[in-house]
């Protein structure tokens, strides 16, 4: 059996020391850490909240560390001064426990440099807090220069801010109530939930999610944006559609919702790991339409799946810009290279599950990025090469519309099309 280790503070530096090989999300390691060493909920949210809190201020923390040190440092130790930092600058923790609970994370040749940066951060404080407010807006919010020129192109100088702003503040806990249990009615009058405003169905929630919610399967935890492919699918009762993209089966149970649970509900993965949750979750939600198996859309689909569907929902996989504020992470494993990458498998993926779909059919494009060469500048081409149309488009941008950013595009054949 494995040492147990529960020094929080530990925990956080070697997590951002096996994130920074590039190889695992943050979430998944902190989950894996938590569950190895069976922390405590508070625990667990300490540890989450410090990682988050460098991650999001990455740039920041670096600025202060090098306004209480010069020289070089490895990477282990500026990822501890990270670390005390960001609890004693960002999180606000008592001083005591932040100071000596991180100093004991470093090895000994380095302790006194740790305990001594970090308690110049702490007497400088305001003098730190103060130069930071001049910083330009991609070190003050800790983005990329290349994602913020980009999104200053695209958006423009104030847009741009507002959404590096938007993507460092803590994320808003929003659900939805499951249609397909009516139980779930009872839950409108509860305190802990405020209704959003022209948005049935969706509420914040004040407080931790209650389990006997979930386990139920009277909530599902999303954010609104992911409302908006589906909405545009429009899926009917007795319909065959597919969800080629599916995992984790958010959107695939708003589908089966708006179809009552009368027709078919084809739900895909490429990731074969994924498929026991996306089926637990359908199963826990109620729904009873859904038949899921493993398939790969870079891949020409199997003859018997040609224009079979009345409907495809195509939740392609994405750069995630559209999700910073949820995946913290991403913004740093993310290039201009990746974004041309992906969007060529998007345009593959289109391609593929286009051979589906029956004459009078219709596609939904959609993605939870903000960036034109994998949304508007992808489809109209698209369309217009293989005797499609864009019936309409929708868009979600964070900083404008308080949610995650997302994009969905509806597709249709062209009247007379040859298919």
């Amino acid at each position: 059996m494995p040492k147990q280790d529960k020094n929080i503070r530990r925990a956080a530096v070697s997590i951002l020391r096996a994130w920074s090989k590039g190889h695992v999300y943050a979430e998944n390691l902190i989950d894996k850490h938590a569950r190895r060493n069976h922390l405590s909920s508070a625990d667990r949210g300490l540890l989450n909240a410090i990682i988050l809190a460098v991650l999001r201020n990455r740039r920041l923390l670096d600025f202060y560390i090098a306004r209480c040190r010069h020289g070089k440092l490895d990477h282990e130790t500026r990822d501890i001064l990270r670390v005390g930092l960001a609890q004693i600058l960002i999180l606000g923790i008592p001083e005591h426990a932040a100071v000596n609970e991180t100093v004991n994370c470093g090895r000994a040749p380095v302790r006194g440099l740790i305990n001594a940066v970090l308690r110049r951060g702490i007497e400088k404080r305001k003098s730190l807090m103060q130069r930071a407010a001049e910083l330009p807006p991609a070190e003050l919010y800790s983005h990329p220069d290349w994602l913020t020129k980009r999104w200053r192109t695209q958006y423009g100088k104030n847009a741009a801010t507002a959404l590096m702003q938007w993507n460092n503040e803590p994320a808003d806990t929003t659900l939805r109530l499951n249609p397909l249990r009516s139980e779930s009615e009872a839950l409108k009058g509860d305190p802990r939930l405020e209704a959003m405003p022209d948005l049935e169905g969706f509420y914040y929630l004040d407080g931790p999610v209650p389990s006997e919610w979930t386990e139920a399967g009277l909530v599902y935890m999303t954010d609104p944006a992911t409302r908006l492919s589906v909405e545009l699918l429009d899926p009917k009762p007795g319909e065959t559609v597919l969800d080629a993209c599916a995992a984790p089966g958010g959107k695939a149970a708003l589908i089966a919702a708006s179809m009552k649970n009368e027709g078919s509900l084809v739900c895909t993965d490429s990731n074969e790991l994924r498929i026991p949750r996306l089926e637990e979750n359908l199963s826990n939600l109620g729904v009873t339409i859904a038949e899921s198996q493993v398939f790969d859309w870079t891949q020409a689909p199997p003859e018997d799946w040609h224009k079979r569907f009345d409907a495809i929902l195509l939740d392609v996989p994405c750069s995630n810009t559209g999700v910073l504020r949820r995946r913290v992470d991403a913004r740093w494993r993310l290039s201009p290279e990746q974004i041309t990458e992906l969007s060529e498998i998007q345009k593959t993926i289109l391609s593929n599950a286009k051979k589906c779909l029956k004459a009078d059919g219709r596609i939904v494009y959609s993605t939870c990025s903000i960036e034109r060469e994998e949304n508007e500048d992808l489809v109209v081409p698209f369309a217009k090469g293989h005797n499609l149309q864009v019936v309409e488009t929708r868009q979600s941008l964070p900083h404008r519309d308080k949610q995650d950013g997302a994009f969905a595009a509806l597709l249709k054949y062209r009247e007379g099309a040859d298919v």
